[in-house]
């Protein structure tokens, strides 16, 4: 497990990535006080100056305008964070509330939100122990950031909500009690405190971030799942020849032809027909795969180059800046918070994934039916007839395709408006991360099931000649946990067990890019 330093400073996909996974730990960097101080001055002259600034001595949302008294500037920043834990819906899973601890860590750490350092050091001693705030799944239109996510989140530092401990339910427990079993004092909020602790886009970059990380994956897994349909499918690797693809050198589109011929290199099973007249030209869900699954990366690779800015962003509001002159400091109200870069990326994912999905359907399906797969029996079923083969594991795979369809509708072109209409135009940003998220598990599922089709056509072709290098060390990753199926059996684990192992398949084959 390596160290992180909170500094302030941004962290990369990576280190969210690892922090969430538990590969990674965060420590509070040395300076980190010290930058802090200048910001968390400001407000502590403004409150006594009582001046008027937004979230501070006033109320919030569409009550901006209402001055709140001294003597109940406390209450305020409690009372924001009671009435905006309004989130329903099952919790967030254990690695998003890890990245989320970090990420609002971060943001508070920056030196813009004038909050004490105690804010997020409280998050990273949660994050120390894997004391996870319960923090429900629904309730955020990607406004003010995600405001109801973020108040589940910061509940626990003042003893109230819920957390959960290694070994506790998906509901976990009064935070009051695993603190004390934890040995962790509550913190008591001081002014803006409660208003940073909930302004910000950090659960939509927290899934985002992890989404970005599986997809690229996803990328690898296609381009080693084509390779061995290609194999099982009596293909050719023509199409994926250099001088091809380098009049139309998009970068994705290079990387995976390069990959195709890295995995089909060698094989005595593509040689075996590669002068045979069998076929003029493959099909489209073999020989343009280069073009669909490079595409898909070049948009994923966008929507890194978003998430990499948002990730060193200050998305708070209000925040202290330098005066105009470089003298003193101000404080500001701003829309950083707003989700829209975000929305825009996380719909843009959710489609590139979608794509890797159907393409890899169909040549699932070409392997299935008599009339494409070239000589394979139907259903890749020895026995067809007695035996229906991998048919129902089809039917699942055009399903998720389907249902990925729906969840391509970009929810970033929606908005509606909330806080008295204060906030009248909302980037829905929340449920792009969300959609992309289930996107991204469908296709993970697809993609198993064309490895698991590829593995059994690779089997059938033995008596013909032997896959590639690359290929057949997927086949034999593959055959390691699920045996060829030669008689009817349940599909189900089967599926289960190649999806499991997508890491392993991407080792297996050597792709790297």
């Amino acid at each position: 497990m390596r160290d992180l330093h909170l500094t302030g400073d941004g962290f990369s996909i990576e280190d969210v990535a690892d922090v969430a996974n538990r590969r990674a730990r965060v420590v509070v960097g040395d300076e980190l006080a010290e930058r802090m101080a200048p910001a968390r001055g400001v407000v502590t002259e403004a409150v006594r100056r009582k001046d008027v600034v937004y979230g501070v001595t006033t109320g919030f949302g569409a009550l901006a305008d209402t001055t709140i008294g001294a003597d109940d500037l406390a209450k305020l920043q409690v009372g924001i964070l009671r009435s905006h834990a309004a989130a329903v819906g099952e919790p967030l899973p254990d690695e998003v509330v890890r990245a989320l601890l970090l990420l609002r860590a971060r943001t508070l750490s920056a030196g813009y939100s004038g909050v004490r350092i105690e804010l997020p050091a409280m998050l990273l001693a949660l994050l120390e122990r894997d004391l996870l705030p319960v923090i429900p799944s629904k309730g955020s239109v990607g406004a003010s950031g995600d405001l109801a996510q973020l108040a589940h989140l910061a509940l626990p530092l003042i003893g109230e909500g819920r957390l959960r401990a290694p070994g506790d339910g998906p509901q976990g427990r009064p935070t009051a009690e695993v603190l004390a079993e934890h040995g962790l004092t509550p913190l008591e909020l001081e002014p803006k405190e409660g208003l940073s602790l909930i302004n910000g886009t950090e659960p939509m970059q927290a899934v985002l971030a992890l989404a970005i990380v599986a997809a690229e994956d996803l990328c690898r897994v296609a381009d080693v799942a084509c390779a061995i349909s290609v194999e099982a499918l009596f293909g050719t690797d023509r199409a994926y020849d250099d001088r091809v693809q380098r009049i139309r050198p998009h970068p994705g589109q290079l990387t995976s032809a390069a990959n195709l011929r890295q995995l089909l290199s060698g094989s005595p099973l593509l040689a075996s027909h590669r002068y045979s007249d069998h076929a003029v030209q493959d099909s489209y869900s073999l020989r343009c795969a280069p073009q669909v699954h490079g595409s898909a990366r070049d948009l994923i690779a966008h929507c890194r180059r978003v998430l990499t800015i948002e990730l060193s962003s200050i998305v708070d509001n209000p925040v202290v800046v330098r005066g105009e002159d470089g003298d003193g400091f101000e404080v500001m109200s701003t829309g950083n918070f707003h989700g829209q870069p975000i929305a825009f990326a996380a719909d843009a994912l959710a489609m590139a994934v979608a794509e890797l999905a159907s393409i890899s359907e169909r040549r699932i399906y070409r392997m299935l039916d008599p009339a494409t797969s070239r000589g394979l029996p139907p259903f890749l079923a020895p026995d067809a007839g007695t035996n229906s083969g991998f048919m129902l594991a089809q039917y699942t795979a055009a399903s998720l395709v389907s249902e990925n369809k729906v969840l391509c509708h970009p929810a970033s072109v929606d908005s509606i408006p909330t806080s008295g209409n204060q906030e009248d135009h909302v980037s829905m940003g929340w449920h792009s991360v969300r959609k992309a998220h289930e996107v991204i598990e469908n296709a993970a599922t697809i993609l198993a099931i064309e490895l698991l089709c590829g593995a059994q056509g690779l089997d059938l072709r033995e008596q013909v000649a032997a896959p590639a290098k690359a290929t057949e060390a997927v086949r034999r990753r593959i055959r390691s946990d699920v045996e060829p199926m030669m008689i009817d059996r349940e599909l189900a684990p089967q599926i289960d067990a190649v999806r499991a192992m997508l890491s392993d398949v991407i080792v297996a084959a050597g792709v790297v890019d």
